[in-house]
């Protein structure tokens, strides 16, 4: 095969499962390493998972045994951005899907690789992938959101520690500080974490995107307004077709029929 013939592989890969969305990085000859076009995929990813009222869930892996290795140097040193529009590093990091989202975690997650999984709403790990932000031993800083969450998310000095000496730790450590949500056996990262998206997709839609959208927003809500901050986005799911439907199939004691209105 000429030159000419050969078609490189989309940098993310979309596929549905059911009402979830599996997003696959897919850059595994680099270790899944964001460059702008990985990071429009992603993007465009989030788009898709956002825009179809049939998926209510997103699960983000990588191909190739591990996560993400994070920012690809090479494309950096040759002027290549891994920002995507409003949406920040790797298509996510600043501005993530409305709908829930799960990362899986194979191999290691590694400096922009866990911003990337940071920027999901839970983390489901194999017991022995490795994570970290070693951004300093490149005289880089971690400013996909590493230093921005993860002091809101695990103890202090722990983080302190990670991005002092860059050094990772197992994903073991980071499940006890509770980072992330669930380990899974070497390999399983993917099926455990489609089983958890199920669970979450059988729930109703709009309450989901409420609950995320709440529990993201009220870190910066005063106390005199967050009653009334809350109530803005909580009361239209209330007053919702769906919020009828599940009380009636309560008490019917019959699974819910979901519309999303």
């Amino acid at each position: 095969m000429s030159e000419e013939q050969v078609v490189e592989a989309p940098p993310v890969l979309s596929e549905r499962r059911g009402r979830v969305l599996l997003i696959t990085l897919n850059r595994p000859q680099v270790r899944n390493a964001v460059n702008a076009a990985l990071a429009e995929g992603v993007g465009n990813a989030l788009e898709e998972l956002d825009a179809d009222e049939s998926l209510a869930v997103g699960v983000l892996t990588g191909a190739g045994g591990y996560f993400s290795a994070g920012m690809d140097l090479g494309a950096f040193v040759r002027g290549e951005s891994p920002w995507y529009g409003d949406r920040g590093f790797a298509g996510i990091a600043q501005r993530s899907a409305r709908k829930p989202l799960i990362a899986a975690i194979e191999g290691f997650a590694l400096a922009g690789g866990l911003e990337i999984a940071l920027a999901c709403d839970l983390i489901v790990a194999a017991r022995d992938a490795r994570m970290g932000i070693p951004e300093a031993k490149r005289s880089l800083v971690a400013a996909g959101g590493a230093l921005l969450r993860m002091p809101r998310r695990m103890p202090y000095h722990v983080v302190m520690e990670l991005a002092l000496t860059g050094d990772p730790l197992p994903a073991e450590q980071f499940e006890r500080f509770g980072l992330v949500n669930r380990l899974a056996e070497p390999g399983r990262a993917v099926e455990v974490a489609l089983e958890l998206a199920g669970r979450l997709a059988g729930n109703g839609p709009l309450a989901l995107i409420a609950s995320k959208q709440i529990l993201q927003e009220q870190l910066d809500w005063k106390t005199t307004e967050m009653w009334e901050r809350q109530a803005a986005i909580s009361g239209p799911v209330f007053a919702s077709e769906d919020a009828k439907e599940g009380a009636a199939a309560f008490k019917e004691k019959r699974e819910p029929v979901w519309r999303g209105r």
